[in-house]
């Protein structure tokens, strides 16, 4: 069973406002005379029916990319040794897509808090797509709505690192802000380092709640469980310093007055020699089922050192026995010795995948009570120049809920390929037919460079190779077919490679769900005027 992250510091990590919460917030109770809600106050349910529906507008879409990575404090190894030999080649990539009139979104690409953009998105000009090179900080996709429809966009930020501590392709989806993110992955363990980065867009502070499991439960928080980040503004964390010396991490954040994006660098040493960086990105809320797409492995046993795992934690307080059923090429696959295991409350577990078929794969795991659940796959490297210790490469895979249309942007140079999985709904994952699903390959200019009718039957999984469906794709999005089978779903992720002569770097990105459609909200007369 590998063991993941970092314990390391940094010019970006946060180190003195790590809150312990002393005072309460006073809430204003200003009561409007008219009120717009999606659906009535609790108090107000016998007046719903006077509400009248009236046609709103959709909202811009929002996407917060991650920064650069994290580089090694200087003066925290020996000064003679160079821990990030070469720069980090970063950039970020975003793309919009047609909405269902045909038109697709404009928009614009700039830094966290900065006043001006940077790039543009303007599909009236032949720019669909736009990156920016070499960002000094997170960046924020900002999509204004295709007529009567939600803006289609997607970004992503990829870092490429081919030497060092930090060797590695380490991408990730841009992602909707949101209050309540699990992030599933990462370590503290000696050699390994862990940053929580928490990113706030918006235009008010956000209090954020902190929450750390571990192997043995959940962690008590040195220095407290509460981080501010202001309007426009990033904070890092150290969780070595919060969390120290825990195996296996999984990490909550429940946000108060604004929405956050989140992830985890993660990178681990063992003596001189790299072993792997990657970003742990938000993943499903706790449910009764995860789905992770994604699992890509190759020839394995169930003794190597270095096996891809997956990470499951039931983070309430009954014990459960979580099914995990594979589903390959042809259908389910057996898992060697962990079809079903025995998962404590609140203990982080990793379950070996090692001895599955060389394949592409999607993992369900089903329990009688919510958990959550993540998956890393591993790429074994040659040796480093100084020790005989094998270079490796590691790429978390988060979970994510299936079905809705979606649209993932490609990272300019890496090498592409989608991982489809069909899922049925019900305890038999294999029942149902096959589902079908509508595929398109975007151009930079946003115009469909291929289109094709994908299929695959309940119960497996597919692995089509992006090269295939025409050069220079800048976005790939995947929308359900209107005749699907009763309770078959897709789960769907892009894995993205970069070859070189110590071996493949590879990093996992899932796509961004659309936005909700909502053209109508009820208003309706409010039955309290004043405060309180």
């Amino acid at each position: 069973m590998t063991d993941d992250v970092n314990a390391g510091t940094s010019s970006r990590v946060w180190r003195g406002r790590i809150l312990r919460a002393t005072t309460a917030v006073a809430a204003l109770g200003l009561v409007a005379a008219v009120v717009a809600s999606p659906r009535p106050a609790r108090g107000d349910l016998a007046g719903a029916s006077d509400a009248t529906l009236v046609a709103v507008a959709p909202p811009r879409t929002t996407l917060v990319c991650a920064g650069p990575l994290i580089l090694p404090a200087a003066g925290s190894a020996d000064s003679a040794f160079n821990r990030v030999p070469v720069a980090p080649v970063t950039r970020v990539d975003a793309v919009t897509a047609p909405g269902a009139d045909a038109t697709a979104a404009t928009g614009s690409l700039a830094l966290l808090g900065a006043a001006t953009a940077t790039a543009a998105l303007d599909p009236s000009t032949g720019s669909a797509s736009a990156g920016i090179d070499g960002p000094s900080a997170p960046v924020v996709v900002q999509a204004d709505p295709a007529g009567s429809d939600p803006a289609r966009a997607a970004g992503v930020t990829s870092a490429l690192v081919t030497a060092g501590d930090l060797r590695g392709l380490t991408a990730s989806s841009c992602q909707r802000p949101a209050t309540d993110l699990w992030l599933v992955g990462g370590s503290t363990e000696i050699s390994s380092s862990a940053d929580l980065v928490i990113d706030n867009a918006g235009s008010t502070s956000s209090d954020v709640t902190v929450e750390v499991w571990g192997p043995s439960g959940k962690v008590e928080l040195a220095g407290g469980e509460h981080v501010l980040v202001a309007p426009g503004s990033e904070q890092v964390v150290g969780l070595p310093g919060i969390a120290a010396e825990q195996r296996r991490l999984v990490v909550h954040l429940a946000a108060a007055g604004g929405n956050i994006a989140a992830h985890v660098q993660d990178s681990l040493l063992r003596g001189f020699t790299p072993a792997g960086t990657d970003l742990v990105v938000p993943g499903a809320a706790p449910a009764t089922r995860q789905v992770v797409s994604g699992i890509v492995v190759g020839a394995s046993t169930v003794a190597d050192s270095d096996p891809a795992v997956l990470r499951v934690l039931v983070p309430g307080g009954t014990a459960a026995t979580a099914q995990i059923t594979m589903l390959g090429p042809d259908g389910v696959v057996a898992l060697p010795g962990a079809d079903s295991i025995d998962v404590a409350p609140g203990e982080v577990t990793d379950v070996p995948l090692g001895g599955l078929p060389p394949g592409a794969y999607t993992a369900v795991v089903d329990a009688p009570v919510p958990l959550v659940a993540a998956a890393m796959i591993t790429r074994p490297g040659l040796p480093g120049e100084l020790d005989d210790t094998p270079t490796l490469e590691r790429a978390w895979v988060a979970s994510a809920t299936s079905g809705a249309g979606s649209l993932v942007a490609v990272p300019r140079g890496t090498s592409a390929s989608l991982v489809i999985g069909a899922v049925a709904a019900g305890a038999d994952t294999t029942a149902g037919g096959a589902v079908t699903a509508n595929l398109r390959a975007l151009g930079p200019d946003g115009s469909v460079v291929t289109e094709r009718a994908i299929s695959v039957a309940a119960g497996s999984t597919t692995h089509l190779d992006v090269a295939n469906l025409g050069l220079g794709v800048t976005g790939i999005e995947l929308e359900p077919a209107g005749d699907d089978p009763a309770g078959v779903r897709f789960a769907w992720s892009l894995i993205v490679t970069v070859t070189q002569a110590d071996g493949e770097l590879v990093s996992v990105l899932l796509p961004t769900p659309d936005g909700q459609d909502v053209k109508q909200v009820p208003v309706r007369a409010g039955t309290r005027l004043g405060l309180g």
